[in-house]
């Protein structure tokens, strides 16, 4: 790396769900921005729309060169080899391959009806409870946690345990590797015994789907384990923190509230209009390592050097979305990345957009007087994590 100036990363964020304002800026500048991570690794920072795609379609930054002993990393912990996440193909496409129809369009309307009673149950007990209700441990919480459990398998007496494992793996803090390497150690263990009663007593799922595919010789047990820890924490946490942040984007904005309730058939694109304008990952995408020598956005990257997809500031360039720091809820075409363009595309991405719909339709036609309980700098943002969000939303009606 030969910048002479560099920036500690990642960026302290407003106290609204925002993104950092330091991603507009280094869009402004030419080349790539190279940043200091919590490790005290180097890494460049790719924030323009076209070079966040073209970064994430090019085979010379990989995840699996993230696994490797040298490797710069974000966090305390390396990325899994055995998670397909951390793979490059062919491993990685055999392992989407067999993942893929788990998370099919058929699958994901057979699942809708269960979602919506869900969603309605979870919301009337909110009601009863009577205001002021917390949306994120009423709602936000709950919701996604049991959605990726029914999909796969998980019983309802697990939960409880692989919420406080999925949030303590997922810590940045270096001090805190132990902890991160504990729960990754437990949470790997407890998909093993799952993993052990599924192959005892098989149901449809999606856990015991792959089961079968282990059986067959198409994957191997640590395989297998990795997937189902993949699934959980990326089917738990991303639309956690999606559906309370962007409750809080609507509730912050009464008008564009009142538009949604008066006009629900602008749902569907109001969902990805908050997918582009609420920030995800507080890293803006998965770290990946150059494996030889290239250019991307102006910028020489060396083989071994660490890149970081800036998703976040990638759907507020305004190149590319109109007036990109207001929220149109009815905003086509929006053709934003939240879930990632290329081979990494989150498979679980109509399972995200169906609860995120379901969750936004049952509260407006429930709770047409729903407020925030409180004003917005008084909430309360949860830190240290790779995935950044508010710990209560308190409302009213």
């Amino acid at each position: 790396m030969t910048q002479a100036d560099h920036f500690a990363f990642p960026f302290p964020a407003p106290s609204l769900p925002e993104p950092p304002p330091q991603f507009a800026l280094l869009r402004e500048r030419p080349g790539l921005a190279e940043v200091e991570l919590p490790t005290g690794d180097r890494a460049w920072l790719v924030t323009r729309y076209r070079d966040v795609r073209a970064m994430l379609a090019d085979p010379a930054f990989s995840r699996a060169a993230t696994t490797r002993p040298e490797a710069p990393r974000l966090g305390p912990a390396r990325p899994e080899p055995a998670s397909m996440m951390a793979m490059d193909p062919p491993e990685h496409t055999r392992l989407r391959r067999l993942v893929a129809p788990e998370f099919s369009s058929g699958r994901v309307e057979r699942l809708r009806p269960w979602l919506e009673r869900s969603t309605a149950g979870l919301v009337e007990a909110i009601v009863r409870a009577g205001p002021p209700a917390d949306l994120v441990a009423g709602l936000a919480e709950p919701l996604p946690l049991l959605t990726i459990c029914k999909l796969l398998g998980v019983s309802d007496g697990d939960l409880a345990e692989f919420v406080r494992l999925i949030e303590a793996s997922l810590r940045v803090a270096p001090e805190q590797r132990e902890e991160v390497e504990s729960a990754r150690s437990r949470l790997r263990e407890a998909l093993a015994e799952l993993v052990a009663r599924k192959r005892a007593a098989p149901g449809d799922d999606v856990l015991s789907s792959l089961t079968r595919h282990r059986a067959e010789g198409r994957l191997d047990d640590e395989e297998l384990v990795a997937l189902g820890v993949t699934i959980l924490t990326a089917g738990y946490h991303p639309v956690r923190n999606a559906l309370a942040n962007g409750l809080l984007v609507l509730l912050s904005r009464p008008g564009d509230l009142d538009r949604l309730r008066e006009r629900p058939e602008l749902l569907p694109t109001a969902v990805e209009e908050l997918l582009r304008y609420t920030p995800g990952p507080v890293s803006g995408g998965t770290i990946r390592v150059a494996v030889r020598d290239t250019w991307l956005g102006g910028t020489r990257v060396c083989a071994g050097e660490a890149v970081i997809p800036a998703i976040a500031s990638a759907n507020r360039d305004p190149s590319v979305f109109a007036d990109a720091d207001r929220l149109d809820l009815a905003r086509q075409p929006n053709p934003h990345i939240a879930f990632g363009p290329g081979i990494h595309h989150c498979l679980g991405a109509s399972v995200a957009r169906a609860e995120l719909t379901v969750a936004l339709a049952t509260l407006l036609r429930r709770l047409p007087g729903l407020r925030l309980a409180v004003a917005a700098d008084e909430l309360r943002w949860s830190g240290g994590t790779m995935i950044r969000g508010i710990e209560e939303l308190p409302v009213r009606w």
